[in-house]
């Protein structure tokens, strides 16, 4: 009765705005892509959707399905892709989200030994600002997750894999730069520069600066970790950043970092997987070479 076709249809008119785009984008004619919508609501005996001029809008049975096709839809398209990849010989994909972009320095220096290990399977990296990594790991979007900040969720584990202190970063030269640690109140006349992520899961924001009751300045967001210590090289901001990743910096860049507040800002990076795929070998394997990683605690 209820076939994926249905499910990917609810999924595609959402998407597109019409039952006309969404049968262009699955292949089909919108003749036939109406029949069959039509079909399954004469079945189920009640509408999936109501007419509203030339949209539709998604009944409470409809509404329903929906939801339910946002979460087999990607399990389904992970399946098959998972079976191409068996009859092709290669052992499938590890699919990679990353909630910590300073990470993504890490992340390299385990990959390459990786991939030369498990040359059957390839690797994916999916890296956003505002990326939901939760949601993408119990969604099938990606099979692993790279957090500071897991969020413990039924069907999901984490581990932790490496440990590592949040420092302030400022020029050699800075006022600053005598001291071993700032205070949350001196940053009040300072420029801060930080990626373009949301303040409350800013570290420097949510165990630093709003617990005090203060915030900087002026707020600057960059991109991309090599132009923010550029900036803050040129004497234009402080920003916060693991020690280990300013470190690898270091030679090249006039920096210091200071401890932020007498006992620092200790952090711990997880690797996060679904429960059910947490004993697949070559998932394990990638675990295992991220803990015997060089450390970058120092």
């Amino acid at each position: 009765m209820l076939e994926r076709i249905h499910l990917a249809t609810l999924l595609e008119v959402e998407k597109q705005g019409s039952l006309t785009a969404a049968a262009e984008v699955l292949h089909l004619t919108q003749s036939a892509l109406s029949h069959s919508m039509k079909k399954l609501e004469q079945q189920v005996g009640t509408d999936l959707w109501l007419r509203e001029g030339r949209s539709l809008r998604l009944t409470q049975a409809g509404q329903y399905l929906y939801t339910v096709a946002q979460r087999l839809i990607p399990q389904l398209d992970l399946a098959e892709q998972r079976l191409q990849q068996f009859a092709q010989g290669e052992r499938g994909t590890l699919r990679i989200g990353m909630e910590c972009h300073p990470c993504y320095q890490w992340l390299l220096k385990i990959v390459s030994g990786y991939l030369a290990a498990w040359p059957l399977v390839d690797v994916d990296v999916k890296q956003k600002f505002q990326f939901g990594g939760i949601g993408a790991l119990l969604g099938f979007e990606i099979d692993l997750l790279v957090t500071p900040d897991p969020l413990l969720k039924p069907g999901l584990r984490f581990e932790p894999v490496f440990d590592y202190e949040q420092v302030l970063v400022v020029h050699k030269d800075h006022p600053w730069a005598v001291q071993d640690e700032v205070l949350p109140q001196q940053l009040m006349e300072e420029t801060l520069i930080t990626y373009p992520v949301a303040i409350e899961r800013l570290d420097i924001y949510n165990m630093f600066l709003l617990p005090a009751r203060v915030a900087p300045r002026k707020h600057k967001t960059i991109e991309t970790t090599d132009i923010m210590l550029q900036m803050v090289a040129s004497g234009r901001g402080v920003t916060a950043l693991p020690k280990w990743l300013v470190t690898d910096y270091a030679p090249h860049l006039e920096l210091k970092t200071l401890r932020l507040g007498p006992a620092g800002i200790q952090k711990h990076i997880y690797l996060g997987a679904r429960e059910a795929d947490h004993d697949t070998d070559y998932l394990q394997a990638f675990i295992a070479m991220a803990r015997k990683a060089e450390s970058y605690t120092a």
